[in-house]
């Protein structure tokens, strides 16, 4: 659960506790009015940060990287493969850092207290720093589990810039991308910045590929 998600349960509960109490009449308005105005500061809290990771997806689009699936030593935490080399899950995981949110760190310390949660497939018997955070099923565990998890129906109004969202390629490949701040040419649809074998791109192709999961992350 996300830190925000916690302080509103909260406040929620002492929401429900005041209104059960029959001598905190005099509280109610004012908890009321208090709610409303914490959530409009948490909705414009979100929409500034998903702009922010928007803008940071589109600034990756700069660089020239080259499509590279091998499998790197990296340092921890705030590692990195070579700037010029890269896949889809380092789209995500460049555009967090540049907002200072550490994927690698945040998904390593949660694997290590509950790696029967996420996917096997890997084959592997323990976390590993180098490679559990560009995996995309395990980005879809980290992000259903602490992020807001999205409908993944095939409509254009659900998707707004900030979302990552994920795909089942042909040959039942995962992929990964963000939605970004810029619109398809008939502007119907927000754009994706990804890496699917041609470097670090903006593209129309939201929904070319089959939707696995939508998620909505901050911290």
């Amino acid at each position: 659960m996300s830190k925000k998600s916690y302080c509103l349960n909260l406040i929620f509960e002492l929401y429900e506790t005041c209104f059960s109490i029959q001598n905190f009449k005099p509280m109610k308005k004012f908890l009321s009015i208090f709610i409303v105005v914490l959530f409009v500061f948490f909705g414009k809290a979100q929409s500034q940060f998903a702009q922010k990771l928007s803008d940071a997806a589109l600034s990756l689009t700069k660089d020239k990287v080259t499509y590279d699936p091998a499998y790197y030593s990296i340092k921890y935490p705030n590692g990195d493969v070579a700037p010029d080399k890269g896949v889809c899950t380092d789209v995500i995981i460049r555009a967090y850092q540049k907002l200072g949110i550490d994927l690698q760190k945040e998904v390593h310390e949660d694997m290590k207290k509950n790696f029967s949660k996420y996917p096997k497939k890997f084959g592997l018997k323990k976390p590993d720093t180098n490679i559990d955070h560009r995996r995309v099923p395990n980005l879809m565990v980290f992000f259903a589990k602490f992020g807001q998890s999205k409908s993944t129906e095939a409509n254009p109004a659900l998707y707004a810039p900030g979302d990552i969202v994920t795909w089942l390629l042909p040959g039942n490949l995962t992929h990964i991308g963000i939605v970004v701040n810029k619109r398809s040419a008939d502007g119907k649809r927000y754009l994706i910045v990804h890496n699917i074998g041609a470097g670090q791109v903006i593209e129309d192709c939201l929904f070319k590929f089959t939707i696995t999961g939508h998620y909505q992350y901050s911290k």
